[in-house]
């Protein structure tokens, strides 16, 4: 047996028998749940993250992340099997490092690769011969081979011979009570063979489905394709909503008739924009890559440009709605029910409410918000606090306006209590008639109240 299958059958038996040590290098939305699927399946887990409020909190056996409970984190922390530290030599510790790091879009939509740059940094200055580097951190296709390669190899090791190298993108969708990170598949390409048998050795050992691909860039690129996919389907029905709102046609209406559909349409539904970290960014991974080819990616800015236009629609939603009970936005009293991207999760990243804020206050209107899940967020420099979902709130505003349909809100209450509300995810089709005059996404006003 050589030197380089040797080392490569070494590593396997680590993950075989889980005496490996797996290192996890960024602690947030992917990482952190990552990180305990590793525990609980029988290794040791170093958690590695630059932020020491993040290392001390999950330390303290506590959690950020809501979908991993904090009676985890406290059970892995006092068993020994998970530690989290802001120390990189622990890096070098490991038999298997992913990196979960932060892959945001600067401001002219060009990829910012300082993190996963950081992050490979690191595990250079640590690597050994005989370690696995999975790179999770959704990006552009050639990233791999072109940024995390070459920098393991300046240090003398080779990959699929010293050390193997893979992508695997992570697919976490926050507050899906059924799809977890153990229970979604796990899409695995490698640098070489070798490469790809090791890394898909090391998720099987923690995921129930691993599915290889030939190569980093297939991987790489399908996360894009799967995310690409969303954001263009969405736009398509965003514009169907404005084009149903200009006939005078229920949108909800027309997508629930086409769902009934048993083959050939798959649901998507309107709202008041994108948010995430992965729909309204990922394209644009993609978009960025095909521009250095000199290749214009028309269904990917097309879409861009309707999603990020549609909290400009609903503004102007909610002031032809003030508008027809002889209200200015200016001065107007406004009340924004969810400020998170999606429904029943605490994440503000890119959400459309931000968005539909601000352009309100640029309008002249004061703007308060309440979220069961969101206290307070901060933006460009600034904290907002939100307020609480009283009834004397409700009667307050001059309008409400439903961003994210969070399951814990009573809407019925909140048709009952409030004056006027401009519903951008269609939660009170259902409901009895209340107080409120209700205007939809798209096709005017749906019903009304008691109040002029």
């Amino acid at each position: 047996m050589s030197d380089a299958s040797a080392m490569k059958e070494q590593l396997l038996n680590r993950i075989k028998d889980r005496s490996g040590v797996i290192g996890v290098i960024g602690l947030g939305y992917v990482g952190l749940p990552l990180a305990m699927e590793f525990v609980h399946a029988g290794f040791r887990v170093i958690g590695y993250d630059v932020s020491e409020r993040v290392v001390d909190l999950l330390m303290a056996g506590q959690t950020h992340i809501h979908d991993v409970p904090a009676a985890q984190v406290q059970a892995a922390v006092a068993s020994g099997s998970f530690v989290a530290t802001t120390l990189e030599d622990r890096l070098g510790e490991c038999d298997a490092i992913s990196i979960a790091v932060p892959t945001p879009l600067s401001k002219t939509r060009d990829p910012d690769m300082a993190y996963v740059l950081s992050a490979a940094d690191a595990i250079a200055r640590q690597a050994h011969p005989g370690l696995c580097v999975v790179l999770e951190s959704t990006t552009y296709p050639g990233t791999t081979r072109e940024l995390l390669q070459p920098r393991l190899e300046a240090k003398g090791l080779t990959v699929g011979q010293d050390i193997f190298v893979a992508f695997s993108p992570e697919r976490v969708d926050p507050g899906n009570p059924v799809y977890q990170t153990k229970n979604t598949p796990k899409v695995v390409g490698g640098v070489t063979p070798a490469c790809v048998e090791v890394a898909q050795a090391l998720y099987e050992s923690c995921i129930d489905t691993v599915v290889p691909v030939s190569s980093p860039e297939a991987a790489e690129l399908v996360k894009l394709l799967e995310n690409t996919f969303r954001a263009v389907n969405i736009g398509l029905v965003n514009e169907i909503a404005i084009m149903c709102d200009k006939l005078g046609v229920n949108v909800w209406e027309v997508i629930d008739a086409a769902a009934t559909k048993p083959f050939g349409f798959m649901k998507f539904t309107p709202g008041p924009g994108i948010g995430g970290h992965c729909i309204p960014l990922d394209p644009h991974y993609l978009a960025w890559k095909m521009r250095t080819l000199n290749y214009k990616t028309r269904f990917i800015d097309l879409a861009s440009e309707i999603n990020s236009h549609m909290p400009e629609w609903v503004v102007q939603k909610v002031a032809d709605a003030l508008n027809e009970v002889r209200k200015a936005v200016r001065g107007s009293r406004l009340l924004v029910l969810g400020v998170a991207y999606k429904r029943d999760i605490d994440d503000v990243r890119e959400s459309p409410a931000l968005d539909v804020i601000r352009l309100l206050e640029e309008r002249g209107a004061h703007v308060e918000f309440h979220d069961p899940f969101v206290q307070e967020f901060r933006e460009d420099g600034h904290t907002r606090k939100g307020v609480e979902l009283s009834d004397e709130m409700l009667q307050w505003a001059d309008a409400v306006v439903v961003i994210t349909d969070h399951k814990q809100v009573d809407y019925q209450r909140v048709v009952d209590q409030a004056t006027l509300l401009v519903d951008t995810r269609n939660v009170t089709a259902k409901l009895q008639p209340g107080r409120a005059q209700i205007v939809p996404l798209a096709a005017g006003l749906r019903s009304f109240g008691g109040v002029a």
